[in-house]
Order: C-alpha cells, then sequence, then structure tokens
C-alpha cells in the first residue's frame, strides 16, 4: 500500500508543501503485533510512480517491495523541484564552489566562480528531528539505528552516504546508487575520515559503466571507499555492466540494494 500525504518542509527559500509518499507492507494491517524496519528515500516522486516520476520512469519500488514481500516500510520524500537548482542545493551537504565553465546561461564576460551553501545537513536534520520521530510515532517500526535505512541516487546518492556518516547515531545502513561526487569528493573523503562510525555500519554503493562521468566518479570514489574500509565499515561496492544514470537502472539494482538492507533482518 502506498499513500500519499502533504507535509510542511522548510526549504532553504522559505516554507512549502511536499508530498511524502509512505509505503506499507501487504501485512501491516494484517498482523498488528508485527513491527518493522524503515526505509528513509531521497526524490520520492521517483521512487513509486512513473506518472509522478520527473522523466516518466520511476523505481517502481512499491511493485518489487509487494512481489518479494519484504517487511519494510519506506518513506520516501518529494524533493525541491524548483528552478534553479534548487535540488542540487538542497542535497549538497557541504559548501562548494561552482567554476565558471558551468554557468552556459550566463554571457562568457559575466561568468564568474560562484559559492553556494549547500542545505544537506539541514534536509538531514529534517528527516531525523522531524521526519523519522513522526514515522516512529505513527507507525509500528523498530526504531533502533540498525534497523534504520538511507536510499538515493545520484545527489540523493551523496546524500544517503553522508547521512550514513554524519548522523551515524540514527541510520546503520545507506545505499548510494551513482553518487554525485563532481564537487564534493574531497570534503566527503575528510568527513569519512573524521567521522565517528559505530560498529555494523554497512554502506552500499554502485555506479553505471555507461554513465558519462564514469571513469571520473569511481576515480573519487576510490579513496572515499578505502577510508570507509579502513573506518570498519562494511563494504559493497559494484560496477554495473550497462548501468546508466536512470530510474530504469536504478530499478534494476533493487534486489541487491533490499538484500544489503534486510541482510541478518529477514
Amino acid at each position: 500500500m502506498i499513500e500519499k500525504y502533504p507535509v510542511s518542509y522548510p526549504a532553504f527559500g522559505g516554507e512549502e508543501e511536499r508530498t511524502l509518499y509512505l509505503y506499507l507492507p501487504a501485512d501491516y494491517m494484517e498482523d498488528l503485533e508485527a513491527r518493522y524496519p524503515v526505509l528513509y528515500m531521497f526524490d520520492g516522486h521517483n521512487v513509486f510512480f512513473d506518472e509522478d516520476a520527473t522523466f516518466g520512469k520511476s523505481w517502481g519500488l512499491g511493485e518489487y517491495l509487494d512481489y518479494s514481500r519484504v517487511p519494510l516500510i519506506v518513506a520516501a520524500l518529494e524533493c525541491n523541484q524548483n528552478p534553479d537548482d534548487a535540488r542540487i542545493i538542497e542535497y549538497a551537504p557541504y559548501d562548494f564552489t561552482v567554476p565558471a565553465r558551468f554557468q552556459k546561461d550566463l554571457p562568457r564576460r559575466q561568468r564568474k566562480p560562484m559559492d553556494v551553501h549547500g542545505f544537506g545537513k539541514e534536509t538531514m536534520e529534517w528527516f531525523t528531528q522531524v521526519l523519522k520521530p513522526m514515522i516512529d510515532s505513527e507507525l509500528r517500526t523498530m526504531p533502533e539505528r540498525e534497523y534504520t535505512f538511507l536510499m538515493g541516487s545520484s545527489m540523493g546518492g551523496l546524500m544517503s552516504i553522508y547521512g550514513l556518516l554524519e548522523f551515524n547515531d540514527v541510520f546503520g545502513k545507506a545505499c548510494s546508487l551513482s553518487p554525485c561526487m563532481d564537487f564534493w569528493a574531497p570534503q566527503l573523503l575528510e568527513h569519512m575520515k573524521k567521522a565517528q562510525v559505530q560498529p555494523n555500519t554497512a554502506l552500499y554503493i554502485d555506479y553505471g559503466m555507461q554513465e558519462p562521468d564514469y571513469r571520473a566518479a569511481v576515480e573519487r570514489l576510490a579513496p572515499v571507499t578505502a577510508a570507509a574500509l579502513r573506518k570498519g565499515i562494511s563494504l559493497t561496492y559494484r560496477t554495473i555492466p550497462g548501468g546508466t544514470h536512470s530510474e530504469a537502472s536504478w530499478e534494476n539494482q533493487l534486489e541487491f540494494c533490499i538484500d544489503f538492507l534486510m541482510y541478518g533482518i529477514i
């Protein structure tokens, strides 16, 4: 069962209404004693319904969970869909500088490096301080960190790694699909080195070999994954032959991701 709920979200441009997509397992209303792990996801409008997805194709997560009968609650929040790269700012966990060459909408002589404050920390504070308490109070969840997960792709993939590190007392596992590393690899590496990570922390990362920046991305990720292993994080890293930067490709990885998250639980 998938329901949509309006929630008030403190976006960096001001308070606005967002859609929260909530998936409950098929037997949620049958076994009233059962409790469930919770997966929190980014870009919620792309997770369940093709008609809501930005490019007309969703992950199809609801169909997969129904078919496989995985006992998992999913809470997926719609991202910032305003123009002017608002989603990138909301999902950027660190401040960054946009080089002049990226500002192609401006005349060449007007282009200059632009410093941007990333609101990723504020985004995760809302997830942990508002959304998770609301889900735990209204649903039969298993609220402990070992049953609380993150998953996202692209900028949401970057946020999944960041959230696991910065809020490791809340999240025990994360899946990061095609994480966007363009400006943030050095900060992410330093964060990985300094993070206080609890035992039984697990991270899944994958990249499609047909993604435009595949080689550069895996080179940027290499020091991060090495640091994760040194931290004692249980790391699963996959390269996907034929994988692209798209919901259709990420949908094909659901079996691996869900098995990873639910390992030792079912």
